[in-house]
């Protein structure tokens, strides 16, 4: 499985350009204590093919998967593929990364 990693600049990049659809697979409880702004939440653990695929295809921008620190992140992209869905990327370091670089976030 092909894995492809995104650093802060191109995530910051997409967000402003509108080219990404950033999928913050935290806990609700994680992403209501801070996320990065433009993200979306869809919780690892409710984990829906069907309601995956809808979100990705009904939005049209390239998703990209986030978690707390870059491990979450690669369990969703091998179980969306394992759903048929072709994604393979998420951002590499994270909230983690985000949040420790000063960048804003929300609450």
């Amino acid at each position: 499985m092909t894995i492809v990693d995104v650093d802060r600049d191109a995530v910051k990049q997409g967000l402003a350009d509108g080219s990404i659809l950033l999928i913050d697979v935290r806990e609700e409880h994680e992403f209501a204590g801070g996320h990065i702004p433009g993200s979306v939440s869809y919780p690892l653990s409710d984990f829906d093919p069907a309601t995956l695929k809808a979100l990705i295809e009904g939005d049209g921008r390239r998703p990209v998967f986030s978690c707390a620190s870059g491990v979450r992140s690669v369990h969703a992209i091998a179980a969306a593929r394992q759903a048929g869905l072709d994604v393979s990327e998420h951002y590499e370091g994270a909230f983690k990364d985000w949040y420790g670089s000063g960048e804003p976030i929300e609450r």
